[in-house]
């Protein structure tokens, strides 16, 4: 008989995935891996509890993180991705023909072994790519460190706990302020606005300090339950988020990338925001 996953992020409420296999299970001395089959989303990778990413629907996630921030800019050369182990945010990044190299910070490199071995597809060979350049390390010492300019950065973390947790932290955003180029922009996993609203308000507080623009836009990942997901956008290049959509729509085109997600159009409609969303920012 199949045993249950019952996912812990929330104390009151949560989700529970039939677990038809479990095919690894550890304890990394950072956090608590394990990896099933499930017969509705595939193979399935939780941490400490929760949910982080599933084989059916991990390319909603990882195209609106990757495309919405490279599309906007246009010029990317160099990208910093900190966290993301599984593969998914750099397999995105490696399809944008413009980009020369890729820095991964991750900390946990057990985490990508057993990605690379059970979620093959969500890095689909982007390890094996001349343009990565991956670093086990910890993030937020990474950006504090840093001597290198990087014109987009994007923070796949898990949630703001556990070894997670400083990935949410304003000494983390000033690191990604030092590294980040003039023109450069900032994106970073932000939770379910719903749930999470206080995610949305403490971020919020932590980079309008830091950039000209702080604000966020949404995906909505069915497995991250509770709604839409917030991504954090941080820029001081007001331009990026004003981008049309039929420039959007061009550089789309000429990238040659197909996606099953994003498109043009949802770029442009993921930064306009519910309005219990927009009263969190506004207090």
């Amino acid at each position: 008989m199949a045993n249950n996953y019952l996912e812990t992020l929330y104390p009151t409420w949560g989700q529970q995935f039939v677990m038809n296999e479990v095919l690894f299970e550890v304890d990394t001395g950072h956090q608590k891996l394990v990896i099933f089959k499930n017969d509705q989303w595939g193979t399935v990778m939780a941490l400490d509890g929760v949910i982080q990413t599933t084989e059916k629907d991990e390319f909603i996630y990882h195209e609106m993180m990757t495309h919405v921030p490279l599309f906007a800019h246009g010029n990317a050369k160099k990208v910093l991705i900190i966290g993301g182990g599984d593969g998914g945010i750099l397999r995105e990044v490696l399809k944008h023909p413009e980009v020369e190299s890729v820095t991964q910070v991750e900390i946990d490199q057990q985490v990508i072994d057993m990605c690379i071995q059970y979620l093959p597809n969500h890095s689909a060979g982007a390890y094996d790519s001349p343009k990565a350049n991956i670093v086990i390390a910890d993030g937020v010492d990474f950006v504090n460190e840093c001597t290198e300019k990087f014109d987009v950065i994007i923070s796949d973390s898990t949630d703001p706990m556990g070894p997670g947790e400083v990935l949410f932290t304003s000494r983390f955003y000033q690191g990604i302020k030092n590294c980040l180029t003039e023109d450069g922009v900032f994106v970073a996993q932000n939770g379910v606005s719903f749930m999470q609203t206080d995610e949305v308000a403490t971020t919020f507080k932590r980079l309008s300090p830091l950039f000209k623009q702080a604000s966020f836009y949404s995906g909505a990942v069915p497995t991250y339950v509770g709604g839409i997901m917030t991504f954090a956008w941080a820029t001081d290049n007001l331009a990026l988020k004003e981008v049309s959509q039929e420039v959007i729509a061009e550089r789309f085109k000429a990238s040659g990338i197909t996606t099953r997600f994003y498109t043009p159009a949802l770029h442009k409609g993921a930064f306009a925001l519910p309005q219990y969303v927009l009263d969190v920012i506004k207090e």
